[in-house]
């Protein structure tokens, strides 16, 4: 069995790991830690791992509890795992950091966007993209995986294929994308609240959210990006706006070239519908298709994913396993909860 820690297990991308690791075939979850609910039950606090966590509680970390585990899943704010990770790297396995602080390749881009310097040099340049689709050989044998954010995920998804096949422009991109409220996380927020979010939609981030630089490097092209906050657990949508390239373009020609991208993909489905959050709902699936508009000459790429599982949780486990010769598919679902 792999020997696992998840860091910040209490929070909803901990939780979220943790339901995943319960039905993987050869995980076995041995330290949890939640420094915000240490010596809490956490089938108390999340009452739906009472079944396969009945005794499970979360405990404060202690570095030399990791020693000689095979992986370590660190669901924790940006600048804790910045400090954190230096200190697993090369004790453990591998380390599976689903925050942002080893994914920008550029360290002077950390100040702008994330307001504090990098300070590990060297193991940023050593972290790989935790994102499958685009980089899988590299995250054969990684030893520490950058997963990328949820509106980063959708927004790549839908538009690397068609960049790197030269059938959309690679500037004035325009991303849209609408996310739940799971996405901001558990610690209790004023914009968060049940009577702020419920019938209301609102865009954030304008001009300047920090997933901007990640966008940005992994689909290849200058993108222009807001997020939206919608009533919503959870669940992610990205409508994507692009010029065309220098080919002759239909939706047929579209979907085709994203059908070929993602032939033996096993966790994104593309196809003509509209995608729908519903249909990737608690799966790591991401839907994904696309339209070209001859009125206008604008291609729209679109995907719809669980910000959660593929957008956090699940597609850290997807590069966890990668990373360590398992099946890619071990523990994940590409079938979404319906209704």
């Amino acid at each position: 069995m792999i020997q696992t820690a998840i860091v910040g297990a209490s929070g909803y991308t901990g939780v979220e790991l943790l339901r995943l690791c319960a039905q993987h075939p050869s995980i076995e979850v041995v330290y949890a830690t939640g420094d915000t609910q240490a010596g809490s039950r956490a089938a108390t606090v999340y009452p739906n791992l009472a079944g396969q966590y009945p005794d499970l509680v979360f405990d404060e970390f202690e570095v030399e509890r990791t020693a000689g585990l095979d992986l370590v899943l660190v669901a924790l704010p940006h600048e804790a795992s910045l400090a954190l990770v230096p200190q697993l790297v090369g004790r453990v396995g591998c380390v599976v950091d689903l925050s942002a602080a080893f994914r920008l390749k550029d360290a002077a881009l950390y100040p702008r966007w994330y307001g504090f310097t990098h300070d590990q040099p060297e193991l940023l340049s050593s972290a790989v993209y935790g994102l499958p689709e685009l980089h899988r050989e590299q995250l054969r044998g990684a030893k520490l995986v950058a997963t990328p954010g949820c509106h980063v995920t959708a927004a790549t998804l839908a538009l690397a294929p068609l960049v790197r096949a030269g059938l959309i422009a690679d500037s004035g991109i325009v991303v849209n994308s609408i996310t739940g409220v799971s996405g901001a996380g558990r610690a209790p927020k004023h914009t968060s609240m049940f009577t702020a979010v419920d019938q209301d939609v609102t865009a954030y981030g304008l001009l300047d959210h920090r997933h901007t630089p990640e966008i940005e490097q992994e689909v290849g092209a200058q993108v222009l990006f807001t997020p939206h906050l919608a009533p919503l657990s959870r669940g992610l949508l990205a409508t994507c706006y692009a010029a065309p390239g220098e080919h002759e373009l239909s939706t047929q020609v579209l979907l085709r070239a994203l059908g070929d991208f993602y032939a033996r993909e096993p966790f994104v489905v593309v196809g003509e519908a509209s995608p729908s959050t519903k249909a990737a709902l608690g799966s790591n699936a991401a839907h994904i298709s696309a339209r070209f508009d001859e009125r206008t000459g604008t291609v729209i790429a679109m995907c719809a994913l669980d910000n959660l599982t593929k957008g956090a949780s699940g597609g850290a486990l997807q590069s966890a396993n990668v990373a360590l010769g398992l099946p890619e598919t071990a523990g994940l679902s590409s079938i979404g909860l319906y209704p």
